[in-house]
This record gives C-alpha cells, sequence and structure tokens, in this order.
C-alpha cells in the first residue's frame, strides 16, 4: 500500500523558514515525478513546485520562486520543500503528491496523495 506522509508544518513568523518533508512507502520514488501543492481557506489547490522524474524542476507558482526550493533524497525514499522567507500568503495546508507511472515530466496528476501539513504564517 502506498502512502505520503507530510510533515514539517506549523506556525512561523514573516520572513522565517520552514522545511516540509513527504515521507513515501509502498513504491520508490526513483524516477517518479513528485510535487507540493498546497490550498488557502477559500482557495483551489494549487501546484507549487514540482520535480520530474528526470530530475526537472519546475515553480509553477510565481510567488514562490527564488524562495521555496525542492529537492529529493531517492535512497531515503523522502522529498523535501525549503521555504524561506515567509509571507502570510504562504499559509495553506501543504501536500505532496505523485504518480504510479516514471519518468514523468514535471507535475504529477496525482495518483497519490498525503494528507498534508498545515503552514501559518503570522506574526
Amino acid at each position: 500500500q502506498v502512502s505520503l506522509v507530510e510533515s514539517g508544518g506549523g506556525l512561523v513568523q514573516p520572513g522565517g523558514s520552514l522545511r516540509l518533508s513527504c515521507a513515501i512507502s509502498g513504491f520508490t520514488l526513483d524516477r517518479r515525478a513528485i510535487g507540493w501543492f498546497r490550498q488557502a481557506p477559500g482557495k483551489e489547490r494549487e501546484r507549487v513546485s514540482c520535480m520530474g522524474g528526470s530530475g526537472i524542476i519546475t515553480y509553477p507558482t510565481d510567488s514562490v520562486r527564488g524562495r521555496f526550493t525542492i529537492s529529493r533524497d531517492n535512497g531515503k525514499n523522502t522529498v523535501y520543500l525549503q521555504m524561506n522567507n515567509l509571507k502570510p500568503e504562504d499559509t495553506a495546508v501543504y501536500y505532496c503528491a505523485t504518480d504510479r507511472a516514471l519518468w514523468g515530466i514535471s507535475c504529477p496528476s496525482g495518483d497519490y496523495w498525503g494528507l498534508g501539513t498545515r503552514v501559518t504564517v503570522s506574526a
């Protein structure tokens, strides 16, 4: 059974940093696209950052470029999202997702999802 578990969320002041983790079990992350998504209250879910199976990285959300960094450790079957210079508008529940298929180009379509970790940016 495939499982994705996010962690690392919490309350942080504007300008602060957090590192989110997504631990995957049940299959190997290697060669699969992985993505971080977020959903703020009252808003639709949006793609934050993705890494394709070959390692191509995209940041579909303009507002996070230069502040967020996605990375993966295939040995640990874990993907990370380093978030720096956080802003109140980054407040959301953050989810990771991946696909069954190998070699996805960028963002996964979302065959598998975690339950999310909440990030709140507030003074």
